[in-house]
């Protein structure tokens, strides 16, 4: 019986280094894809680098869109492309809306032509709700509050639109935050891990973070790549909201984790007006009743159990 092959937009970045790895484990053929052409530093990290069949391209660009598509023939295709820090998107508005929307589109179309029977997963975002003071459903208005999540929502607009025109087979993975080990310290919880690394080798450095009082649903990583893969195996796929439904603010966050190394995070940590970003989000809360329903899934790690994990990782990487 021949390997299903997948196609992963994205793979060097956190969730799609751990995608591959899943894929693999599951005897798939996986394509990847990089702007560089060089091996990404997170396959390398996973040891999964030899493993991937990379393609060189950017989505943004048709012809080489549909080039990758017809090269890796793909059963599936994951879509989690395009730049994903919220508060760069401020400073990158349009390199953030064509990595997110375009590149989208460009693939959404090459599928369409050279792989129609392909089944497509695009990586939405819980922030297209916005405020989420009560828990985000599958059927919540969008109210996008920057660049980047204004691009997630037209994102999932177009996966809409392919449906109805074209009965492609496609869905949105709504994903609130989630983070591992891979996560670059260009996002906070990334930020905060380096620094815990940093303050459990004695280095006592202050850490300077935004505002700690927002509030939001943070998960484990590799939870969410499991739910993506199992959404793509429904005969219809259904967009999905991927959360743990347990929010904490980044207080409590960061107080946990500078607790899991014996130190108090009032001593060491500063809140900096000039890091808050221009129309922040003050609380985010999900509902993934319907992931469990549909799919069977459920967060594995949540709360003050998830940054245990995370502090254990920072101090003694395996990944």
């Amino acid at each position: 019986m021949t390997a299903r092959s997948a196609l992963i937009w994205g793979v060097g970045g956190q969730d799609g280094a751990y995608l591959a790895r899943l894929l693999l484990d599951k005897k798939y053929r996986v394509h990847g894809t990089s702007r560089g052409g060089a091996m990404p530093d997170n396959l390398q990290r996973l040891g999964i680098a030899d493993r991937i069949e990379l393609h060189t391209a950017d989505p943004s660009d048709s012809g080489q869109a549909t080039a990758v598509v017809a090269a890796a023939a793909p059963d599936e295709i994951y879509y989690l492309a395009g730049q994903s820090s919220v508060g760069r998107s401020f400073a990158e508005p349009e390199t953030t809306f064509t990595g997110v929307a375009l590149g989208l589109l460009n693939v959404l179309e090459a599928a369409r032509r050279e792989a129609p029977e392909a089944v497509l997963l695009n990586a939405a975002s819980g922030d297209c709700f916005g405020e989420t003071v009560a828990p985000a459903t599958e059927r919540s208005p969008f109210r996008p509050r920057s660049p980047y999540a204004a691009a997630k929502c037209s994102a999932h607009l177009l996966i809409e639109a392919n449906r109805v025109a074209y009965r492609q087979r496609a869905c949105s993975a709504f994903l609130f935050p989630h983070e591992s080990p891979l996560r670059p310290d260009s996002f906070v919880i990334g930020k905060l891990m380096a620094a815990i690394r940093r303050f459990a080798a004695g280095d006592r450095t202050p850490l300077e973070l935004g505002d700690l009082s927002v509030v939001r649903d943070w998960g484990w990583a590799p939870d969410y790549v499991t739910a993506m893969w199992a959404m793509l195996q429904r005969e219809t796929p259904e967009d999905l909201i991927l959360a743990t439904g347990i929010s904490m603010r980044l207080e409590d966050f960061v107080a946990a984790a500078f607790a899991a190394i014996g130190l108090d995070w009032r001593d060491h940590v500063t809140s900096v007006p000039g890091l808050r970003r221009p129309a922040d989000i003050a609380e985010q809360h999900a509902d993934p009743s319907r992931a469990a329903e549909l799919i069977g899934w459920r967060a594995s790690v949540v709360g003050e159990e998830l940054v245990k994990r995370l502090v254990a990782e920072a101090i003694s990487p395996s990944a």
